[in-house]
Order: structure tokens, then sequence, then C-alpha cells
């Protein structure tokens, strides 16, 4: 069981903006500026702290997470979309005239079991 996946649609996006930015990284916005949206940057423009959670990858790239907002979220797949308009400029998406959206899946009791059985996600 992932923690975190990716549709078809974003997954296009993110080798799109791969071929023109290079390497990436996700972090999951705790709902400063733009919500609650994933922000998508080059990954070497986003330094992870102490308290950031490596929830897993998406097209090769690393997604991380804050600690309280991973608090929030354990119990849930983020499924990261994108969808049209703009966000707040801060994701690299932004002049594409789209915007990166989690979406959330609930993990049933069975796949929170698996999820126990797996190691924990890892700060960075």
């Amino acid at each position: 069981m992932q923690r975190v996946v990716a549709t078809e649609k974003a997954l296009a996006l993110i080798e799109r903006l791969k071929e023109t930015h290079g390497a990436l990284l996700f972090h999951q916005s705790g709902g400063c500026c733009d919500g609650s949206s994933p922000m998508c940057f080059p990954l070497a423009e986003f330094r992870t702290g102490a308290s950031d959670i490596l929830l897993g990858e998406i097209a090769g790239c690393p997604v991380y997470i804050g600690a309280a907002q991973f608090e929030f979220w354990a119990h849930t797949q983020l499924i990261i979309d994108v969808v049209a308009g703009r966000g707040a400029g801060f994701s690299i998406e932004a002049p594409e005239g789209v915007r990166f959206l989690t979406r959330g899946h609930v993990f049933s009791d069975a796949e929170a079991q698996a999820l126990e059985e797996e190691p924990k996600p890892t700060s960075a």
C-alpha cells in the first residue's frame, strides 16, 4: 500500500515539468498560502527540515509532508491530481494554467493493518 500516488493526468504533467526543470520534489502544504495544495519545486530549490516526513515518490519525485500535517493525513492515501486554474503561484506548474490538487482515499482497516506492517515514514 502506498501513502501517496498520482493520477495519470498528474504523472503526464510531472514528466513535462521534469523536462523543463529537472528533478522535482513535492511538499504537501500545511495550510499556508495555497491552502493544503501539494507544492512542486525543483529538487535543488527546496530544503526539507527535520520535521518533514518522506511519504514516498511519484514519477520518481520525493513527496514530503510536515510531521504535524502527517498526523492529520496518516489514515489517508494522498492522491496527487491536476486541475485547471492557477494556485497561489509558488508551485512550478502555475504558469501552465493548472495546479496540483490533493485528493484522498481513507485507508480501509485491512489497508491500515498492511501499513502498520511496513516501515514508518521517516523524517528528512
